[in-house]
């Protein structure tokens, strides 16, 4: 049964979009406005004050800091320049078919095959509408503060997922998912052999563990929920031609907890590997929509249910902490698992509907009681360890933040 949606979901889905789209278009006006009260306090001190500043050189570090700014706005003006993609007809007076809203398949590359935490879940519905009248709100809409840290985080993420400079960060998460996804199918040693292994990595972000799993040869589909993760990714997936072919400046937006000037403005080029270099014959997809939607609907008796049993394997990397309710996480998880998959799980439990403003509600449990409770919904975990990662840090920061994140092997029973 396909997923239908109302009309006031559907305009709540067009007006999320079109803020989405406006605060990637206004990041430069939003970012040179901060920076500019920064100039303006320097009015408020004495002439002495200002002149041992300039001996600092603080006004050409301001200079240096809008125009790196400037260079972020451009590449982040190529990752809206076509928001169709997502099968919004922006000059479209209808909205796409309900039928059709249940989910939306990305990233396809040109192999023959299919090919194709963000650790957010901003608004409830998936990404399959069209959207009209966005030019419209677009002009009407101010971003807010949350709206562009949103951004921000998206321009680290980059570096995390796509960067040399983020590869260690991204091994110590990644390399041991890999590791067990390639111990648990020991019996498929070579990329030939696990084709038809189908591997699902929720919280895909911008694909780069979804990339690296099917690189391995399987069949991997990522599936990711965030407007600003999915057209990120989007254009670094396919639309990138050759190695570092863009440049950005991730830090340039807080001057706290920075021993030199370099640790804020030095650049970072994306990518480090080329997507498009998938061997021949790759099965790789990344579809657009909330996991719990897609996944994990209800279907009325009769129906068949075309995700159950249908996985070898889930990776779970920073995302089962967005649950509302991760007794469904955890019970659609063990659904779609075929008898014998595995499921690997790294990250905390920064749980983030956890306060929330919105009513929301909100299941919060500590790590023994997830623990019990998969085992209690049908999992068998082993290899149980904690792993001390980063998230998106500056490397080159004073300050950082250390997640002491839970890593297991979990076999469906």
């Amino acid at each position: 049964m396909s997923q239908t949606f109302s009309d006031a979901e559907i305009e709540e889905e067009q007006k999320h979009f079109s803020n989405v789209i406006a605060t990637f278009q206004q990041y430069a006006q939003y970012s040179l406005a901060a920076n500019n009260r920064r100039r303006k306090d320097i009015y408020t001190l004495s002439q002495g004050d200002k002149d041992l500043l300039d001996v600092l050189g603080y006004r050409q570090k301001l200079q240096e800091v809008d125009k790196a700014i400037l260079a972020n706005a451009e590449f982040l003006k190529l990752i809206v320049a076509n928001p169709e993609i997502f099968g919004h007809d922006l000059d479209s007076p209808k909205y796409a078919d309900d039928e059709k809203a249940g989910c939306g398949t990305l990233h396809e590359h040109p192999h023959g095959d299919v090919h194709s935490h963000s650790h957010s879940h901003p608004h409830p519905h998936n990404h399959s509408h069209d959207h009209s009248n966005v030019s419209q709100h677009q002009r009407k809409y101010k971003p807010t503060d949350f709206d562009m840290d949103k951004l921000r985080s998206t321009l680290k993420q980059f570096v995390r997922d796509w960067s040399q400079e983020g590869k260690e960060e991204r091994e110590t998460c990644y390399m041991p998912m890999k590791d067990a996804l390639v111990a648990h199918f020991s019996d498929r040693p070579s990329p030939e052999l696990r084709k038809n292994i189908r591997v699902l990595v929720p919280g895909a972000g911008l694909g780069r563990l979804a990339y690296d799993v099917a690189n391995l040869g399987f069949a991997c589909q990522g599936n990711e929920f965030s407007h600003y993760m999915l057209l990120a990714s989007y254009l670094i997936l396919n639309r990138t031609d050759t190695i570092g072919q863009y440049t950005i400046y991730p830090y340039v937006h807080s001057f706290s907890n920075l021993p030199d000037r370099d640790a804020m403005l030095h650049p970072v080029k994306i990518p480090d590997v080329l997507p498009s270099a998938l061997p021949a014959g790759s099965n790789f997809s990344l579809v657009a929509g909330d996991f719990e939607e897609i996944y994990g609907a209800e279907y009325e008796e009769g129906d068949v249910e075309p995700q159950a049993g249908q996985w070898d394997a889930v990776m779970t990397c920073f995302f089962i902490d967005t649950a509302k309710n991760i007794v469904n996480y955890l019970r659609i998880i063990h659904r779609i698992l075929a008898p014998g998959g595995v499921w690997i799980n790294m990250g905390p439990l920064l749980w983030h509907f956890e306060n929330n403003a919105t009513n929301d509600p909100s299941i919060e449990l500590d790590l023994e009681e997830v623990k019990i409770l998969a085992r209690k919904i049908g999992f068998v975990i082993s290899d149980e360890r904690m792993i001390d990662t980063t998230y998106t840090s500056n490397s080159r920061s004073m300050l950082g933040y250390v997640y002491k994140t839970a890593f297991w092997t979990a076999t469906k029973a």
